[in-house]
């Protein structure tokens, strides 16, 4: 047998075991409804639409948060049953159960009840739960305890029963903090397309000449947008068969009695009593729905009542029963249901004023909630939204609410002010740039060495207002960023719990940065993972501020872990839990930092669910951080007549090493080519290439860089060898994971570790010297080790920090440790 509908397939004997409902009913077997968040649409190979069920051939959709996957066309009748990652600030409940989604498991997966097979390749067959990760057949899953304990990475998920956030009026891609440079232009645009193409790929228009190819609408917004349905029907069809089809292909699974086909004119949307097809006069003797003249198209409309049957459901009155039927007439309006249903859900009646009725539309894309008023006839409530959409009109839904005061604060991360200002001064900025209304928008916290604010909103709409301008809003020629933000309830977190941090660079690496994001929004809380090009680490920080207990990952090159590190050692103080311990996913080029941690060369596209388990089993381990002080004698070039003022001293952080001469200046050819070409840098193998192919270039240079620096070593004038590069490393790693210090034993100096307090000092003499340490056949000249270091530039020299290039003017370089060991 095959469902006409959802194209589900069981054998005869297996019908009476079918326990996956069909999209038509799927919808009304959603408890709480949220909406999924797409991303752009893409080709997803091997995987199945949960809409109809067929391959995803053509471009499609995929939840960012969830694993739902849907044709572009079949997007409009995506059930919004998202994982639920946040309280919407009228939920409560601290037991989770399992969020089962059917299908698009491997075909190696295995049933947890009855540990045979349930994955396929050939169709959208198991379930998997979207917390826990457990799976089962869709006849064993109705087995398995509903409590949920989020499995193997339950101390590392973030419980959504901790995080806060009210986002009525924001996109789901704004409320994870998605970034939508990927997004199309438009996605009602899309839907457009998606629905007239992609349906025409559905039905196969037919060669057949006893066949009739039909568009169908399903209400007035949809001719205003021109999406319609395609079906295919005999020539010499009944009308009661065409309505059928078309009932069927927008997933209602309704009587068709109670529904009529009207011939689409251009009439058909300005007057409402066109003479509809199923009434004419001909009606008697109408034995196809087609005479000579065969319309092109029909809209579908459903046939006017004096009664109907209505289900409220009891939002989130404790209470135990789903919902409540109820038959309505004519006559009833808002106040007399809520006046009938209140008694059968045990609530008494005299306070009726203290409950509202709630219209809930659960699109895939949007749950939308309208507030109906007391006199609001239901039957024209009805009507209205029917004549829009009969589509919209099965999405749909009603609930009894009570009206609590409930207390609106959006919490807005604003950064890319100027540092350094008053709490006044900022206020005074947004009032100016941003026209910020202060009854409603208050700034909560400072962050005056990054520039940044956050403001707590009181109003949806302002909120909403607020995060659009700041986008096109540039202060000091600098662009702001807003990123809207969850509160975490730090009382909340059980226990033993401590959630992990990840930040993921998407730029870094080969761009694996993006299904890095996809992955961990999948295995953990959408909330705790945070891309870096979107505000950088600052909004992750201040999100976890309260958290008593916390680990950080962070998915990126060096340069990346340093901008981390750097972050956190400037807001350490604000944070209850200040010492986080930090892991690192290599995605840079030379991940020097990720070798000497052990987190391996860079990552290779390892299972993001055995990452996390690394992550948890891991050990603490302190390291050293330095801190650079630049202060240049001289001004820069370029200065006219030599007048203009020296640079003031800039001071830099430094993790891995610090390298002067040839070193620095081959990290500066590298990074001119790739701001030259950045698209051709998308892979190790070619970066470490052109890093070659750099280094030939100046093997005949010959410099005298002993003759153009000074060194002192903790107070003491050190002889410099003839050199061409001066390195000061803090790890035992180096351009790609060479070994510069050597590992044979030495009595003038103790043996190097990252946690000691010390920088070794290390001179080579050219690019064929460093060759040869990169290959493994030599180490660099050693020359001192200590605490303090005093370098006198006598010209003008390249410098690089943990791959950081620039020129530096004559001056003095300090380097010393930085704050506490991290």
């Amino acid at each position: 047998f095959i469902s006409t509908v959802c194209n589900f397939m069981s054998h005869e004997k297996c019908l009476k075991n079918v326990k996956i409902p069909c999209s038509c009913i799927a919808p009304s077997l959603v408890r709480v409804p949220v909406a999924h968040c797409f991303g752009p649409p893409g080709h997803y190979k091997r995987k199945f639409c949960t809409v109809c069920r067929k391959s995803l051939e053509s471009s499609a959709f995929r939840c960012e948060v969830c694993e739902l996957h849907v044709h572009t066309d079949c997007i409009l009748f995506a059930c919004s049953d998202c994982r639920q990652c946040h309280q919407d600030g009228h939920l409560d409940h601290d037991t989770y159960h399992h969020h089962w989604r059917e299908g698009n498991l491997s075909s190696s997966a295995r049933c947890e009840v009855c540990k045979k097979t349930c994955g396929s390749s050939e169709v959208l067959s198991g379930m998997r739960c979207e917390w826990c990760g457990i799976l089962a057949h869709a006849a064993c899953y109705i087995i398995v305890t509903p409590e949920c304990t989020f499995g193997r990475l339950r101390n590392m998920i973030l419980p959504p029963s901790c995080v806060q956030l009210f986002s009525r009026n924001f996109s789901k891609l704004h409320c994870f903090r998605i970034s939508e440079n990927l997004q199309t232009e438009s996605d009602e645009d899309d839907d457009v397309d998606g629905s007239t193409q992609g349906s025409a790929k559905d039905v196969q228009i037919s060669t057949d000449s006893s066949k009739q190819t039909l568009k169908i609408f399903d209400g007035n917004d949809a001719v205003k947008r021109n999406q319609f349905r395609l079906i295919s029907v005999p020539r010499i069809a009944k009308s009661e068969e065409v309505v059928d089809a078309a009932l069927r292909a927008y997933y209602i699974n309704d009587d068709q009695q109670e529904y009529e086909l009207q011939t689409f004119t251009q009439q058909v949307l300005l007057s409402d009593d066109v003479i509809n097809r199923n009434d004419s006069a001909e009606d008697s003797n109408l034995g196809s729905v087609f005479r000579e003249s065969v319309p092109e198209a029909c809209i579908i409309r459903a046939k006017p009542k004096d009664e109907e049957v209505i289900r409220i459901y009891p939002a989130w009155l404790k209470v135990g029963m789903a919902y409540v039927s109820l038959r309505v007439n004519k006559d009833s309006t808002a106040q007399t249901v809520i006046k009938e249903v209140l008694p059968l859900l045990g609530r008494q009646t005299e306070f009726l004023q203290n409950f509202k009725l709630v219209e809930v539309l659960m699109g895939g894309k949007q749950v939308q909630r309208m507030v109906l008023d007391n006199q609001e006839l239901i039957l024209n409530r009805f009507k209205d939204i029917r004549k829009t959409s009969i589509r919209q009109m099965n999405q749909t839904r009603f609930y009894i609410a009570e009206n609590s005061k409930s207390i609106v604060q959006v919490n807005l991360f604003v950064g890319g002010l100027p540092p350094q200002l008053s709490p006044e001064e900022y206020t005074n900025i947004l009032k100016e740039e941003l026209a910020i209304k202060t009854n409603v928008v208050s700034v909560s916290h400072v962050y005056q060495a990054q520039g940044a604010v956050v403001l707590q909103i009181s109003c949806f709409s302002e909120a909403e207002r607020i995060y659009m301008l700041v986008k096109d809003t540039v202060v000091n020629d600098k662009p702001l960023n807003a990123v809207v933000i969850p509160e975490v309830v730090a009382s909340k977190i059980p226990q033993n719990c401590c959630p992990l941090l990840v930040f993921v660079n998407p730029k870094s690496g080969g761009l694996k940065g993006r299904d890095l994001l996809y992955s961990f929004r999948k295995l953990l809380n959408p909330h705790q993972v945070f891309e870096l090009t979107n505000g950088g680490p600052l909004p992750g920080f201040h999100t976890f501020s309260k958290v008593p207990s916390f680990r950080v990952l962070v998915c990126g090159g060096d340069g990346t872990v340093g901008w981390v590190l750097g972050a956190l050692e400037e807001i350490r103080h604000k944070l209850v839990c200040s010492e986080p311990s930090v892991a690192i996913l290599p995605l840079g080029t030379g991940n020097d930092l990720g070798r000497v941690l052990r987190w391996g060369a860079g990552y290779s596209g390892e299972d993001p669910y055995s990452i996390l388990v690394s992550v948890d089993e891991a050990d603490d381990v302190l390291m050293d951080r330095w801190t650079i002080l630049l202060d240049a004698e001289e001004p820069a070039e370029g200065a006219e007549n030599g007048i203009a003022e020296a640079e003031p001293p800039k001071i830099v952080q430094m993790n891995n090493y610090c390298g002067l001469g040839i070193d620095a200046e081959l990290s500066l050819d590298f990074h001119h080519a790739r701001e030259e070409e950045p698209g051709k840098f998308n892979s190790r193998f070619h970066n470490k290439g052109v890093y070659v192919k750099v280094g030939l270039q100046k093997i005949s240079h010959t410099r005298n860089l002993h003759k153009d620096i000074k060194l002192q070593v903790d107070q003491h004038e050190v002889e410099l060898p003839s050199i061409e590069g001066l390195i000061f490393i803090n790890i035992p790693s180096w351009g790609s994971g060479a070994d510069l210090w050597g590992s044979e034993s030495d009595n003038r100096f103790e043996k190097p570790r990252i946690d000691d307090g010390l920088l070794e000092v290390v001179g080579v003499t050219g690019v064929m010297h460093m060759g040869q340490v990169q290959g493994g056949f030599r180490s660099g000249i050693r020359i001192a080790q200590g605490s303090y270091f005093r370098v006198t530039l006598l010209k003008p020299i390249p410098v690089q920090v943990d791959g950081e290039p620039w020129i530096q003017a004559p001056g003095q370089i300090i380097i010393s440790a930085a704050g506490p060991k991290v």
